[in-house]
């Protein structure tokens, strides 16, 4: 089984995290874990420290990231967190996002930017209010332990709007990769 990201970097599972104490000791252990460090010792000894090193950068990738530190947290905590255990959306964020990639895919095959930008500026606000609704949830479930897990099964829906948005995101993001990579596309601002 996989040891926890925030035990392996060695900082407080939290979903608020200072992440330059995060790329602090991230960089700590990189540097003691690199194979220069490790060119005397034996075979074995280098496997281990290259095993170690493995796991550190993978926990910094999941603690950098809101929607794995999420899940990380919630798996700490007993709590199967992932998309095929979270309740399923609610009906009034599908039909937003499903608006959203409507109004995006329209954007895209007009070569609108202003309004693919607009439509990402509005589902940045779901992100948003999704990560505060997620921050405030560890909290309160940090200050009151013995009704952590009912917090955190009614903080699950708000990870799921988080990825929802975050695809969305990742949508947007490909469709301005793509214009940049085709200087010869006419630009409609």
């Amino acid at each position: 089984m996989a040891r926890c990201p925030f035990d392996i970097l060695g900082v407080e599972p939290r979903f608020d995290l200072d992440l330059k104490a995060v790329a602090e000791n991230h960089r700590a252990l990189a540097k003691t874990l690199h194979p220069d460090k490790h060119a005397g010792t034996s075979a074995s000894e280098r496997r281990l420290a290259l095993g170690h090193a493995i796991d550190v950068n993978d926990a910094v990738r999941v603690l950098k990231d809101p929607i794995k530190r999420a899940e990380a947290l919630f798996t700490r905590f007993g709590l199967g967190a992932g998309e095929v255990s979270e309740p399923k959306p609610s009906p009034a964020l599908l039909m937003e996002m499903m608006e959203a990639r409507e109004e995006l895919a329209e954007a895209v095959r007009k070569r609108d930017i202003a309004e693919v930008r607009s439509l990402s500026a509005r589902v940045s606000a779901t992100k948003d209010a999704a990560l505060v609704k997620l921050s405030a949830a560890f909290r309160q479930a940090d200050s009151t332990p013995n009704d952590r897990t009912s917090i955190l099964l009614a903080a699950l829906p708000a990870l799921g709007e988080l990825r929802y948005a975050k695809r969305f995101a990742d949508e947007v993001a490909a469709f301005e990769e793509a214009l940049e990579d085709d200087p010869h596309q006419d630009r409609p601002t």
